[in-house]
């Protein structure tokens, strides 16, 4: 595959690459040059604390005890045999 770098410098990734590293828009890439002059690219992930705030707070709040109480109720209802 093949890319051409702009005047300003700029190169647009192949749409199978894009693919491959399941990169889109606005994703950062870190790039490496190693000694025998090779590039590698490697996406950068987003931390997990950047999901923080994404999903509404619950109307209403559990114990600990009210879920395993909820669980072992749910599985009563399960015959394994």
């Amino acid at each position: 595959m093949i890319a051409t770098i702009t005047s300003k410098g700029q190169l647009t990734l192949p749409k199978k690459i894009r693919d491959e590293l399941k990169i889109s828009a606005g994703d950062k890439i870190e790039f490496f040059i190693k000694e025998d002059g090779h590039i590698e690219c490697v996406p950068l992930k987003a931390p997990v604390t950047k999901l923080k705030g994404i999903l509404p707070k619950p109307y209403k709040t559990v114990t600990l005890e009210q879920m395993n109480q909820a669980v072992a109720e749910s599985s009563a209802d399960y015959d394994c045999n």
